[in-house]
């Protein structure tokens, strides 16, 4: 009597996004894509969150996915293992350098708007005056600027009165691209970065430790800041949602976070 095995997947591992991409607006992991990917793990491969969300602001979210395996926070500068909800690596921002660099930046578009994600399990995301905050995500008020530096900080977030998110970035890259990388990660989320440091960096790093490489990954991402886990990975499939600069160096473009964008390309694989 023979039994049927589960259809082959071409890729080991599935590296996903979390905001505009894996998740729906609600924050919430839709029935069909949930479905996809364990049958996407049950061919074999392994599923990877890569979100630019810190470990506080990830681990919620986990637990609800009932997820255990590796993800990478803080755009790359760590990597948590969820189910021993433990903190595998993590880089820190060089405050000296940072402090420099939020100075050019100011000295090249006026007075910005700031928050700062500490480093840490618990680290607190601290949030200055005028600095609007996406969701519902918690953060702890600050007035005086120099509660940023007292303690170890993944990143610095930036927001200005006037200029948009694209053109806030470029100008910030700008003045300090060489002191921070600076990121866009999604709508009023411009982020200063230890230098050199990427979604890429953080997921090679996790690769290693389940025994991949690029050439076995599949990534989905909507926002700039998944271009270098694109140029990492052997295929990048973009949301339709995605903003157009990460559509413009994906392999291909799918249905959006709230279609099941993710499902859809699963499933087509697995038929």
């Amino acid at each position: 009597m023979s039994t049927s095995a589960a259809p082959a997947f071409p890729y080991r591992l599935i590296a996903t996004d979390l905001d505009g991409t894996l998740l729906r607006s609600d924050e919430s992991v839709s029935q069909r894509t949930r479905e996809a990917l364990a049958a996407a793990t049950a061919a074999g491969a392994a599923h990877i969150v890569v979100t630019g969300r810190a470990v506080p602001w990830t681990r919620h979210i986990l637990d609800d996915l009932g997820y255990d395996g590796l993800a990478v926070c803080g755009q790359g500068a760590q990597v948590y293992d969820a189910g021993e909800h433990r903190l595998l690596t993590s880089v820190t921002l060089d405050r000296q350098l940072a402090g420099v660099a939020l100075a050019k930046i100011e000295a090249e578009v006026g007075p910005l708007y700031l928050a700062a994600s500490r480093d840490g399990l618990d680290g607190e995301v601290l949030v200055g005056p005028g600095y609007a905050v996406t969701g519902r995500l918690p953060a702890t008020p600050f007035t005086d600027a120099s509660d940023l530096w007292t303690a170890p900080l993944n990143k610095i977030y930036i927001q200005h009165p006037t200029l948009t998110d694209d053109e806030l970035a470029e100008a910030s890259r700008h003045a300090a691209g060489g002191f921070v990388t600076v990121a866009m990660a999604g709508e009023g989320i411009v982020e200063l970065l230890p230098l050199g440091l990427s979604k890429a960096t953080g997921l090679s790093l996790a690769a290693r430790r389940l025994g991949m490489k690029a050439a076995d990954t599949i990534a989905f991402g909507d926002m700039p800041n998944d271009i270098p886990m694109f140029a990492w990975s052997s295929y990048g499939v973009a949301m339709s949602n995605a903003h157009e600069e990460l559509k413009a160096v994906a392999n291909e473009v799918t249905s959006s976070n709230e279609e099941d964008g993710i499902a859809v390309v699963l499933e087509r694989w697995l038929s």
